[in-house]
């Protein structure tokens, strides 16, 4: 296998190391690093990071990859496993998205080792982590108050990053372009192939997204050749969402959902009320389109404009994608946990 060296630190094939990745120091002198945990196998294999994080308000990924780095069945694998659990120390010190300087990290790549504090650490786990890579798996969720259903992004016609898109097992697939300045956009160009993971919410916990997202990762190691259990039966056939757009309120007030998180919608459909603090109803936001539910704003209170309903759209396959969301619930939370009363 290739030569591994992270932070200063030249990782041994056979071995288990944790990193503490020098990044900057805050204003009291005080040393802040990036947590990095690698596992390298004695046998040449694929080289895969996985990141959350890198909003600093997105924690299911965290608990994610510290769930990932509790399994024993992960000890002997083929290649080489990087875990990085929180990219934006920053932003989750102080429980916000941005970094310090008020920048979106993932809007900052591939930064620079002289630039701004977003830039260096962009440049930073760009050049240490992802050029060293051949895949990559980065962990997100939605924003304040809005959840998204387990999905995946990613550039779909490219014929290998959609056979992992596949492999990842989840009910919905986004054929997305990659932004500008994101790590998406600077993996790609260095080689390196990425699955973004979208579920749940921005400072929550979600049980259902965090299962579906340790059970996709180990389903992609498995498709790498990276463990030696063979991949596991697919829960769900995924489906790719040719298109997507949310719904705005055209009234502020306040808001009483009439449908939820993968739920199947058609034309006309009424998804939510809007109405005064006196209890009148004065708008009803409807469905433009059939489709599925995929993000939704959970905060019940709007001003004029703000999005509520993120849908995506299927060619007429509405009904299995609906499905086929019912059969992830059902199988990753057999207890019978409400879809939308899992926070924890």
């Amino acid at each position: 296998m290739n030569r591994l060296n992270i932070g200063g630190h030249d990782i041994p094939e056979g071995s288990v190391t944790q990193i503490e990745m020098p990044v900057a120091k805050l204003y009291t002198d005080t040393d802040i690093s990036m947590p990095v945990h690698v596992i390298r196998g004695r046998k040449s294999g694929p080289t895969l990071f996985v990141s959350a994080a890198v909003h600093g308000d997105e924690l299911n990924g965290i608990e994610i990859i510290r769930r990932l780095i509790g399994r024993k069945s992960l000890r002997n694998i083929n290649g080489s496993l990087i875990l990085v659990p929180i990219v934006n120390v920053y932003g989750v010190l102080n429980q916000n998205r941005y970094m310090p300087d008020r920048r979106d990290l993932n809007r900052s790549f591939p930064g620079s080792s002289k630039g701004s504090l977003a830039g260096r650490v962009a440049d930073k786990f760009l050049n240490e982590i992802v050029r060293q890579c051949d895949y990559g798996i980065d962990l997100h969720t939605g924003a304040m108050h809005r959840s998204n259903i387990p999905q995946v992004r990613a550039n779909l016609d490219d014929k290998e990053t959609r056979e992992l898109a596949e492999a990842f097992d989840v009910p919905v697939l986004i054929n997305a372009n990659v932004k500008d300045g994101s790590l998406r956009q600077s993996a790609v160009e260095s080689g390196t192939k990425v699955l973004l993971y979208e579920a749940g919410e921005a400072l929550r916990f979600d049980e259902l997204s965090i299962r579906a997202g340790v059970k996709g990762i180990m389903n992609i190691m498995a498709h790498l050749g990276m463990t030696k259990s063979k991949s596991r039966k697919k829960i769900v056939n995924p489906f790719i969402a040719y298109n997507s757009s949310w719904l705005r309120a055209n009234s502020s007030g306040i808001v009483r959902n009439l449908k939820n998180l993968g739920d199947q919608v058609v034309k006309g459909d009424a998804l939510a009320e809007i109405g005064t603090p006196f209890g009148k109803v004065i708008d009803i936001v409807r469905a433009s389109r059939g489709g599925i539910i995929i993000g939704k704003q959970n905060i019940p209170l709007v001003q004029e404009g703000d999005a509520m309903f993120h849908i995506a759209y299927f060619k007429g396959l509405d009904d299995e994608v609906a499905e086929h969301i019912e059969i992830m619930q059902d199988s990753l939370l057999p207890d019978g946990d409400e879809f939308n009363n899992r926070n924890i």
